[in-house]
């Protein structure tokens, strides 16, 4: 959400960035709350012109009455009176219209970076850099199911009865990898220094209208029936909530935190030959990685952010790229966004893994997150960055590690997370090994 005194002030620069985002469905929102907000300060100043008449007036009665005017004072008690409750109808009016107000708000997008490349969706976003060399074996890479089931590690039969598309059953080597990668992840980044958190695996739906768009919750949250609760898509979102309402310290900024949670989503709109298997799926889990800091600082931890994910990937030996996401491609709160895409030498292209985001002061404004200052308080910058989000990085892991026998290797760092263990062997192949 955008501060208001730039729709008061310059109403030509949110009308530009909204047709920046294409969304020109969206330009008439800016005058419509220029015009509330007029209204709304025209009410307030009414209201406040009123108490002060008001106050006034009650001093008034009293002197009436030490001056034995107690006729005239009864006259001035009426008009308080009504005074009161027509400054009650103002009062309404005014939470009537900032409520109308902020509805409209929630909706105009947030600012872009001026360094975000101009394009109309995701086929518009620009290469940044890439990082390791990506090589396609002389052998066939089958499709990772394929590669996954000759491991006798997923059993998607069996999720299809319990649960429906979307789920999976992990076991044995491959479970224990999961699970492995998400611990080393833990550990990677615990050794970046940022504080490993737990959160909430659910979270009220303030918190949800705060961290993210409407649309994007939409396509996205369970919502538990009969409660004010939610699944949380990403820890993301309980993380930034755990700030909500707070006023925070300038000498503890930045929060650099990193957090374990699964993950709940519709994923609604998916459709296609990558989305079957892992590559989509409404239950997942991941490492995250969350800055809380002060708004100076958001580029530099912008930029460590995504070097994060890149330096986790190339550390398992996994070429990737960075992709900057172009206008039309942000979701409606981000200032700027990557994505970190890994390579699929199956695919012969990179597909996304990750993605890192700046949300500038707009999820700060909506959960009233704040930083005491020297000259007063403002709001916080908050940014938010995938390590590692399993299964879907299994894709990746299994295409760039399936040797020509069927084996899959293990990359060194995770050797101690399974066990010494430094390849991982089909069945019926254990027998040579």
């Amino acid at each position: 959400m955008i501060d208001i005194k730039l729709i008061r002030e310059n109403p030509e620069i949110v009308k530009e960035n909204i047709k920046k985002k294409f969304q020109d469905e969206k330009l008439p929102l800016v005058d419509e709350v220029k015009a509330l907000d007029e209204k709304v300060r025209e009410v307030k100043q009414k209201g406040d012109q009123m108490r002060a008449d008001r106050n006034r007036m009650s001093k008034e009665i009293g002197g009436l009455m030490r001056d034995g005017k107690k006729e005239e004072a009864e006259g001035v008690k009426t008009k308080v009176s009504e005074m009161g409750a027509e400054m009650e109808a103002l009062a309404q009016e005014e939470e009537k219209l900032n409520a109308e107000i902020k509805e409209k708000m929630m909706v105009i997008p947030n600012i872009i970076d001026p360094s975000v490349p101009i394009g109309k969706d995701d086929s518009q976003n620009v290469e940044i850099e890439r990082f390791g060399e990506p090589v396609v074996p002389d052998y066939e890479i089958p499709y990772h199911t394929d590669i996954i089931e000759a491991l006798d590690g997923i059993d998607l039969d069996s999720a299809r009865r319990t649960t429906g598309n979307g789920f999976y059953y992990l076991k044995g080597d491959v479970a224990r990898l999961h699970s492995s990668i998400l611990a080393y992840a833990r550990d990677f980044m615990i050794n970046r220094g940022f504080t490993y958190f737990i959160p909430p695996f659910m979270i009220h739906g303030d918190v949800v209208n705060g961290v993210m768009s409407f649309t994007e919750m939409q396509n996205m949250m369970y919502k538990i029936e009969g409660e004010d609760l939610y699944l949380i898509g990403t820890s993301e979102h309980s993380m930034i909530g755990r700030f909500m309402g707070q006023i925070l310290k300038e000498e503890d900024m930045p929060y650099t935190l990193t957090s374990y949670s699964p993950c709940f989503r519709k994923e609604v709109g998916a459709h296609g030959i990558e989305e079957r298997g892992l590559y989509r799926v409404h239950q997942f889990e991941k490492q995250e990685m969350v800055v809380v800091c002060k708004p100076e600082d958001s580029k530099y931890w912008y930029d460590q952010l995504w070097k994060n994910s890149v330096d986790f990937f190339r550390s398992l030996e996994i070429p990737v790229r960075t992709l900057e996401c172009c206008s039309g491609d942000l979701a409606d709160l981000k200032v700027k966004s990557c994505d970190v895409e890994a390579w699929s030498p199956r695919q012969k292209k990179y597909f996304e893994v990750g993605s890192c985001s700046n949300l500038g002061d707009a999820q700060a404004r909506r959960l009233g997150i704040r930083i005491k200052g020297k000259d007063g308080n403002y709001f916080a910058h908050t940014l938010n960055n995938t390590v590692v989000a399993p299964p879907r990085m299994l894709i990746a892991f299994f295409e760039n590690n399936l040797q020509a026998d069927g084996t899959v290797k293990i990359p060194e760092p995770l050797q101690p997370y399974m066990g010494g263990q430094k390849a991982m062997v089909p069945p019926e192949h254990k027998k040579n090994f």
